[in-house]
């Protein structure tokens, strides 16, 4: 989920038609009209909407129905638990949380700019994000990892405001919500072989396109951030926001704390990402093409194994009948038996007069 309203990732749950789904849709629409209307009167909505519980702790609050209950109480025990983030203080800001019960319900709230990819939106100047509850797909992600990345926009924005562009925002948040199974995708991506490593710019515009392309522009980010952090050693991080916050600009924070530009950076990093994910995707690409291709070509080898087998057997058969023939023959001119002897014979004594008087 982007700083500014953009959503992050999953997929909404398809409903049934039974009746029972039914009424809960029904349901869940009265409930949403009822949220909806406090919500837009006081974007803060300090008031609870009817049926709705408020769950407090420390500086977070997470609004939720009956049916989210459980797991609001377990989202926000993580929450407090794990309240700090990478090369940041504190935060301080309070943070509102919405579990939306229904997908119908997160879809209204969240407005119908969000793609339907997306799991949680987080509305920094409101300090306010919103959820798919225990409804949402399993392409939604763990709810507390989920959670976690949309804290870590609010934080970044309490910590820096508007000095923070689209990639690095979104990569701080994966890279703080320990989201490294991103990396997973690198690994599989032909298109990094292909057409290379986006540049900064290409990933800002990636985060707004589809979900395949917005899922590679978000792990790509993750890997920028992990970089910068690995660059800087311990505390590297620290001090790039330190120098950031005093200088207004990214690219003055990494002359001062790792001695290259911001451009610099970038085709450093590009440079990295495809050596290392663009060899391996390569390589699991062309695995992925032999399955395929030998499931294709191996009836095809059989087919042509047994036609050569049988031609063989064939072959064997006609040459062990010729052999037998030419055993028979020869068994036969050792022991006189040819036909063409005993006539032989048969003639000479007819000659001689020595045949029956």
């Amino acid at each position: 989920m982007s700083r500014d309203g953009r959503p992050r990732g999953g997929m909404r749950r398809a409903w049934g038609l039974g009746w029972v789904r039914r009424l809960v849709v029904g349901a869940s629409l009265v409930l949403l009209g009822r949220a909806s209307a406090v919500m837009a009167q006081n974007p803060a909505w300090p008031a609870v909407p009817p049926g709705a519980t408020l769950h407090e702790a420390g500086r977070i609050s997470i609004l939720a129905f009956p049916s989210e209950s459980r797991l609001a109480r377990a989202l926000l025990d993580d929450a407090l638990a794990r309240d700090t983030f990478p090369g940041l203080a504190r935060p301080q800001d309070r943070v509102r949380i919405a579990l939306a019960p229904s997908a119908a319900v997160f879809r209204a709230w969240v407005g119908p700019n969000a793609p339907e990819w997306g799991a949680a939106i987080a509305i920094p100047a409101r300090r306010l994000i919103i959820m798919q509850g225990r409804d949402a797909g399993a392409d939604a992600g763990e709810p507390r990892q989920t959670l976690r990345h949309e804290l870590a926009h609010l934080m970044l924005a309490e910590a820096m405001g508007g000095l923070v562009p689209r990639w690095f925002d979104e990569g701080y948040a994966s890279f703080a919500a320990g989201e490294w199974g991103r990396e997973q995708v690198l690994a599989t991506s032909l298109g990094l072989v292909w057409r290379g490593v986006p540049s900064f710019a290409g990933l800002d515009s990636a985060f707004v396109g589809g979900a395949t392309g917005a899922t590679r522009a978000y792990a790509l980010a993750h890997d920028a951030v992990a970089e910068l952090g690995a660059l800087g050693g311990a505390g590297g991080l620290t001090r790039l926001f330190t120098s950031w916050r005093s200088t207004g600009s990214l690219d003055l924070a990494l002359r001062q704390e790792y001695g290259m530009t911001e451009p610099g950076f970038e085709t450093f990093w590009r440079a990295r990402a495809r050596r290392q994910y663009g060899v391996v995707a390569l390589a699991a690409d062309l695995g992925a093409l032999s399955v395929v291709l030998g499931f294709f070509l191996i009836p095809l080898w059989w087919q042509r194994r047994q036609r050569q087998r049988a031609r063989m057997e064939a072959l064997r058969a006609r040459d062990v009948a010729q052999e037998a023939r030419e055993r028979a023959s020869a068994l036969a001119a050792l022991l006189g038996e040819g036909p063409s002897e005993r006539c032989g014979e048969g003639s000479r004594s007819f000659d001689r007069g020595e045949g029956p008087v």
